[in-house]
């Protein structure tokens, strides 16, 4: 199978996972029957209306949760994309860099402090980790990747032990909130989180998008940066921002949902190269599918909905670990 073939799969994977998404869900009133039956009708001007129970559970209660699950794990595997490439290390991720961290403490005092709107201050904090984590391994006027990676470490485990201090010192009420929150949630989508994170999530992927060619030109070194005429310390700030905007307007809204910003580019680059042209977009269009794939498993499996973020990572990490045994990553052509 060509490249060219792949890539056409890839984008034409999120449809059947959109449609197959809106006809499953636990609730007898809208069995996949019901929907397709209400689908015709509302098509060719039958008499089912959209006040109907099936409309209702169909407009405002599926539609917002599989738009948003797809806008949020497009978000987050494009911001990954972004930077495995900036930085030329496959375990480079939002949350290696702080950039999760830093969000999910602020989203989580916005959760506990009513006056602060939850999508900005989980952006500023994020910005801050990164900005942080950039500043700490800046030497000499320059950023090695080694250094920058430890520094994330190092932010991530104190915003990490920030947001324990926040969860202790808060009341029962909001606390049970912040856990579920910081456990990767979707149960709670609404068209309303869905206008309040389509912004940042729009500006940041397209930003990535139109500066895709030049993460090609940043994966290949500095000095090949440089010899092309870029900056490569300011085209790094340059992919930074918008893939912590990004990144951060999906952690705002759905909490913390681990791997897909780290396995899913892997899976990508191993079906369709290293060139970033092409791994960004169909990163963003993969990732929104699998998170579909894998909240629509969350909530029909068991009679109790299990945690999107929990149900990533108990098959995120196995299915992660069988493709490392069975494909080699590598960052060249």
């Amino acid at each position: 199978m060509n490249v060219t073939l792949r890539r056409r799969i890839i984008y034409l994977f999120p449809l059947p996972v959109l449609f197959g998404s809106l006809l499953l869900g636990p609730s007898a009133s809208a069995e996949a029957g019901k929907i397709l039956a209400w689908l015709w009708g509302l098509a060719f001007g039958e008499a089912v209306g959209e006040e109907s129970l099936v409309g209702t559970i169909v407009w405002e209660v599926r539609m917002p949760r599989i738009l948003l699950t797809f806008l949020v794990g497009g978000s987050l595997a494009a911001a990954g994309n972004a930077l495995q490439a900036l930085f030329r290390n496959p375990l480079v991720a939002p949350y290696i860099l702080g950039l999760s961290s830093g969000a999910a403490f602020g989203a989580a005092l916005a959760l506990t402090l009513p006056l602060l709107p939850v999508q900005p201050t989980a952006f500023a904090f994020a910005l801050l980790a990164v900005g942080l984590a950039y500043f700490l391994a800046r030497t000499r006027k320059t950023v090695s990747v080694v250094s920058l990676i430890l520094s994330g470490v190092i932010v991530t485990g104190i915003f990490t032990a920030l947001l324990t201090i926040v969860q202790f010192l808060t009341d029962p009420y909001k606390l049970q909130t912040i856990v579920h929150w910081t456990m990767g949630n979707l149960h709670n989508s609404s068209w309303a989180k869905l206008r309040s994170a389509a912004p940042g999530v729009t500006v940041g992927v397209v930003w990535l998008f139109l500066f895709r060619w030049r993460m090609n030109v940043l994966a290949q070194g500095d000095e090949e940066a440089r010899a092309v005429g870029l900056n490569p310390e300011r085209e790094r700030v340059l992919v930074l921002i918008p893939a912590t905007l990004a990144a951060s307007a999906a952690i705002a809204v759905a909490g913390v949902i681990g791997m897909i910003g780290l396995a899913v580019p892997h899976m990508v680059r191993m079906l369709l190269g290293p060139d970033n042209r092409h791994t960004l977009p169909a990163s963003f269009a993969f990732g929104g599918a699998f998170l579909l794939l894998v909240d629509t498993c969350s909530r029909t499996l068991a009679a109790f909905e299990i945690p999107v973020g929990v149900f990533t990572t108990l098959l995120g990490g196995p299915f992660f670990i069988f493709l490392l045994k069975k494909a080699r990553i590598g960052w060249e052509n």
